[in-house]
């Protein structure tokens, strides 16, 4: 069996003059949670509906397990519980024949484990969905995915319209279904939330993925705002991939990519009148392809 779960090669959209994805690559490694970053129109959807097989691509190929995403579609869903980005459910119906109907057509179904995170989300099953609001809906069609025991789950916009106690709840279940060994593709413009769930995040920027990288190396980058008493020593050889400005009145700001511990020699060696250290966080990442947007 395969590391990756997800491949895609080239993998391109276009609708007439509009290329809506264009020449993505990745992979996503078994039993990650793999987030998805951009505005939109930055192409996360078409991507997402690309690999569930909705749509033929225009140039390349996903495979999710070996399968080819369009041509192989049914197997595909087979391994995959999907949350579109705009959940459509049986209006007429109840939550919780919503639930049993979901549990009952997949084979990995679960209607007792669906029952039990319509709970945890604080979820009303007596109520018709057409009279349900849109954070409602959103819960039971959170309860309906996240109770299938696939090996992947593709979450576009989990926590959209959801109070912040039920987004607690979301982001919960996302860590528990890591643990359990699935594989969670999460896509969100709520940088906080990926931050907190992902092992691993793609940026899209009009079409293009323009970037990955691990939560691990994100978090290993910090920002430091220190005030001197006198001039900065120079900066050791060690540690050239630190950035280094100097402001007025003895203001300098660094930022490294790296574990903050080799800098911190340097920095006690320095006449320091004041310091603040700050992680950059993924904005900072992002910033770097989307700030001007």
């Amino acid at each position: 069996m395969s590391d990756y779960v997800i491949q895609t090669d080239g993998l391109t959209k276009r609708y007439g003059a509009v290329t809506a994805l264009a020449d993505c690559t990745l992979s996503v490694q078994r039993g990650e949670v793999f987030g998805l970053l951009g505005p939109n129109g930055s192409g996360k959807t078409t991507l997402l509906r690309l690999l569930m097989g909705f749509v033929r691509p225009s140039a390349g190929r996903a495979t999710i397990d070996g399968l080819d995403c369009y041509h192989q579609s049914a197997e595909v869903h087979a391994r995959t519980a999907y949350l579109p980005g705009e959940p459509r459910l049986f209006r007429r119906m109840r939550g919780r024949d919503v639930l049993k109907f979901f549990s009952a057509v997949r084979p990995d179904g679960d209607f007792q484990r669906a029952l039990a995170i319509a709970e945890r989300l604080q979820l009303d099953l007596s109520r018709q969905v057409a009279t349900s609001s849109t954070g409602m809906r959103q819960k039971l069609a959170l309860a309906a995915v996240m109770a299938a025991d696939a090996p992947l789950a593709i979450l576009d916009e989990p926590t959209s319209s959801l109070d912040p106690t039920a987004r607690r709840e979301v982001l919960k279940l996302v860590r528990e279904a890591r643990e359990r060994g699935r594989t969670i593709v999460f896509s969100s413009h709520v940088l906080s939330e990926v931050e907190e769930v992902c092992d691993r995040v793609a940026v899209l920027r009009r079409g293009q993925l323009v970037h990955t990288q691990t939560m691990a190396e994100v978090r290993r980058r910090h920002r430091i705002r220190a005030t001197l008493n006198g001039s900065a020593l120079a900066l050791p050889e060690h540690l050239a991939s630190v950035s280094v400005r100097n402001g007025q009145h003895g203001a300098m700001e660094i930022e490294t990519p790296d574990d903050l511990a080799p800098l911190l020699g340097w920095l006690a060696s320095l006449p320091l009148v004041e310091v603040h250290i700050e992680p950059l966080g993924l904005k900072a990442v992002y910033d770097q392809f989307h700030g001007e947007e």
